[in-house]
């Protein structure tokens, strides 16, 4: 795999990942239609540095002590490949369930300083987070990718993101768009946990190649 290839794909599953409603989501969501949509795109942006935190993790950190020891490549594809497949398996099972979301706005809406830094504490403090960047990775990158991938991911995580999440502040603050994602909930999550899935599936059929 190219590594433009390789980065068009590891885009690609980091949005899958990020349009997959989870916690993430509904707090974009609750910021959003609770607060206001300013609250909900000072989320957003905090969503995307977080991204480009644990992109940096994987990039400068954990993909390089990777790429030097095998066994430890192999076991985080193994680990991420299964918890992947736990997080398929958890939005499979929750998506017939409502999406609990207050439609109650603050008055003048929230604190836009603490929109952000809720969402971004949030992020930072869930290994989990960091097992699914450094599974996708593992996955889709190459175990040498040239320099300029090392300068050019990050900003791209960000934008993916925080793009998204600014997709469902916007949305989410204001009435239509939000009644037609709840009429259409459980085909959605059951489309992205089947995307998770094979994701997951791959890891593990791939864990014990030292290549991509």
């Amino acid at each position: 795999m190219s590594p433009l290839a390789a980065i068009a794909a590891i885009l690609a599953a980091l949005l899958i990942g990020a349009m997959s409603p989870g916690p993430s989501f509904v707090i974009v969501a609750r910021h959003s239609i609770g607060l206001s949509r300013r609250d909900g795109l000072a989320t957003a942006v905090a969503m995307g540095l977080g991204g480009v935190f644990f992109s940096g993790i994987a990039l400068v950190g954990l993909y390089t002590l990777l790429a030097t020891v095998g066994w430890l490549y192999m076991g985080l594809k193994i680990a991420g490949g299964l918890y992947l497949l736990y997080l398929a398996s958890k939005i499979w099972r929750g998506a017939a369930a409502p999406l609990a979301l207050s439609s109650e706005h603050a008055a003048g809406g929230g604190n836009l300083r603490r929109s952000f830094w809720v969402r971004l504490s949030t992020q930072l403090s869930n290994p989990k987070t960091a097992v699914a960047y450094g599974s996708i990775f593992a996955a889709l990158l190459p175990q040498h990718p040239p320099l300029w991938c090392y300068f050019a991911l990050p900003p791209l995580v960000f934008a993916v993101e925080a793009g998204w999440y600014t997709v469902v502040a916007l949305c989410f603050s204001s009435k239509r768009p939000r009644e037609l994602y709840l009429k259409a909930k459980t085909k959605i999550d059951r489309v992205a946990a089947g995307a998770i899935a094979a994701l997951g599936l791959r890891l593990l059929f791939t864990a014990h190649k030292t290549g991509i």
